[in-house]
């Protein structure tokens, strides 16, 4: 059975800094993808940011350009969101996922971990 795992989540000031882990096991060995999404209450699941592990591609929202940073460490089979200047509307349950490719990242093809809160207060 597939596991993601998240760590790093808690409170942080604005301007401060978090670093959320993710550390995945049993995954198919042909998946490809692997990211990062956010769910503020009452609003819809977003992506924030996504790599692949074959190449050395990632993307990220708009809203985080230039504050976060993703990572991976290929022998842990862990990716990392650095996240730094953090905002208040960064608030949210951040969501690791996996999937064998880019498009099918945060759909019902993916697999998801159990999130970790993160809030950002002024």
């Amino acid at each position: 059975q597939v596991q993601l795992v998240e760590s790093g989540g808690g409170l942080a000031q604005a301007g401060g800094s978090l670093r959320l882990s993710c550390a995945a096991s049993r995954l198919p060995f042909s998946s490809d993808a692997m990211g990062w999404f956010r769910q503020a209450p009452g609003k819809e699941r977003e992506f924030v940011a996504a790599l692949s592990w074959s190449a050395s591609g990632t993307e990220y929202a708009d809203s985080v350009k230039g504050r976060f940073t993703i990572s991976r460490d290929n022998s842990k089979n862990t990716v990392y969101l650095q996240m730094n200047n953090l905002k208040p509307e960064d608030t949210a349950v951040y969501y690791c996922t996996a999937a064998l490719t880019f498009a099918a990242l945060g759909t019902s093809l993916g697999y998801w971990g159990q999130g970790t809160q993160v809030t950002v207060s002024l």
